[in-house]
């Protein structure tokens, strides 16, 4: 089965209101990207302005790069540090109190391979409350990190994963409990 490559590029994928968003943000973009440091307010405003829902106190880093800001939502107290990429192709929550270390990718879109046209799919993703997901960690689409989880440094999970637990590596697996402390 070969890819229709034509049929992809030929599918409409954004409507025209989502289509001018997308421009309208890449041009407001360096405001947001050359933005000295500490100015959170500033960036939250900015991400307010194109549909994004942020709670007080959230920290954004200047360089964190996010696709589509009418699909995100953080809640109050969270984090995203610098070079995280919140690619929000479809809704990323990302839970209070929640941190997103420097360079993690959360992927919240795809394809469907098993069809020839690869068309574009969408998906949510939730990061928890008190989550953490560590420096250069990936998420993949359709993807829970469950309440005061960790994925740790480099991790990958195209899974879930449960509340309080600890999970590394590539495909990152369990390696502890946070509530009882128990190595698996």
């Amino acid at each position: 089965m070969a890819t229709d490559i034509k049929t992809n590029r030929a599918t409409k994928k954004w409507t025209a209101s989502e289509q001018v968003g997308r421009v309208l943000w890449a041009c407001v973009t360096p405001l947001f990207r050359f933005s000295p440091r500490i100015l959170w307010g500033w960036r939250r405003m900015l991400l307010r302005a194109f549909g994004a829902t942020i709670g007080a106190n959230v920290h954004v880093y200047p360089t964190v790069r996010i696709s589509i800001p009418w699909n995100l939502q953080i809640g109050k107290d969270a984090a995203i540090g610098d070079h995280a990429i919140l690619y929000a192709l479809g809704p990323i929550r990302i839970g209070a109190r929640a941190t997103v270390s420097q360079y993690a990718h959360l992927c919240a879109g795809t394809h469907d391979w098993r069809d020839p046209a690869m068309p574009l799919v969408k998906s949510s993703l939730v990061i928890g409350e008190d989550a953490w997901v560590c420096a250069d960690a990936f998420v993949g689409p359709g993807v829970t990190i469950g309440e005061g989880a960790i994925l740790g440094a480099r991790g990958v999970t195209m899974k879930d994963i449960e509340p309080r637990a600890i999970y590394s590596g590539n495909p990152a697996r369990p390696i502890k409990n946070t509530v009882t402390d128990k190595i698996t």
